[in-house]
């Protein structure tokens, strides 16, 4: 085989577009962005040259904190705060948020609580301005907002209420192996609008009706990826124990590539300095 095209440079998740109900997926190398769905049946490789540089100071790091940090700034950002995972104990309102300019930009503005099916109906949150993309990053077939909410403290306020009723973590095996059920949604929805009425109602007496919003009218989005055949079984790639990865790509779905080697997250690996290229 000969070589098409050979990128160099620091992994970053790839970037997904819905156009017309499917999926466009761009992988960045470095500088470069390299169009993916045309590439389907290629052998696509993947070779980790030994090097991390952290996403946000640039320091060569030995170890990915957080999906591209170093240790230091894993430890003093606020982007990596133990509260991003868990937003219903975001601590910006108590005065100690460890960047309180970050925490005006991502934290105090609008947030979506949503449901979503990528492998099985879940429950989650994400900004204004990362619909739908935070959904597309899941691999969801489709998603469903369900409140409007003013800060993202709240978002996880009202995700935490659901919790013990719908599932808030995708099964990444499941999704892969695109074994996704059928799901209504908006039925899914108005039965935890029922059962979790009187306790919504109490947010919305401490923090304002406008800062918890149901929506009721909001429309079903779905989305189409770029497969064309599911993994019988899941065996995935680790660029720290295999640092050459090649296989004839098969799909990509959420953030992982799938090839007829195994799947790799294209995500967990940011900042991984790599040479990529590409043989039809």
């Amino acid at each position: 085989m000969v070589d098409t095209k050979v990128l160099t440079g620091a992994l970053r998740k790839m970037q997904g577009e819905l156009v017309d109900g499917v999926v466009q997926y761009q992988l960045p190398v470095g500088d470069a962005l390299l169009p993916l769905n045309a590439l389907m049946g290629e052998k696509l490789s993947i070779h980790y040259a030994g090097a991390i540089h952290c996403v946000h100071c640039g320091r060569k790091t030995k170890k990915s904190f957080n999906q591209g940090f170093c240790y230091p700034c894993f430890r003093k950002l606020a982007a990596c705060d133990s509260c991003i995972m868990s937003p219903e104990k975001c601590h910006y309102h108590a005065g100690t948020c460890r960047e309180p300019e970050w925490g005006e930009r991502n934290c105090m503005t609008g947030h979506v609580v949503y449901l979503a099916n990528s492998s099985g109906v879940k429950v989650g949150i994400t900004r204004l301005n990362q619909v739908p993309v935070r959904w597309i990053d899941q691999g969801a077939v489709e998603a469903l907002p369900i409140f409007r909410v003013a800060t993202r403290r709240l978002s996880g306020l009202v995700e935490d209420l659901f919790r013990s009723a719908v599932k808030d973590r995708t099964n990444w095996r499941a999704m892969l192996k695109g074994q996704i059920p059928e799901l209504d949604l908006v039925a899914e929805r108005d039965t935890l609008f029922e059962r979790f009425g009187d306790d919504i109602a109490a947010l919305q007496q401490e923090y304002g009706v406008q800062a918890v919003q149901p929506v009721l009218d909001a429309e079903c989005y779905r989305f189409s990826y770029p497969v064309q055949q599911y993994p019988d079984k899941v065996t995935s790639f680790n660029l720290d124990k295999t640092p050459l990865v090649e296989g004839v790509l098969q799909g990509i779905k959420g953030q992982y590539l799938l090839l007829d080697t195994g799947v790799i997250n294209i995500r967990k690996f940011t900042a991984y300095q790599v040479d990529v290229s590409v043989a039809s």
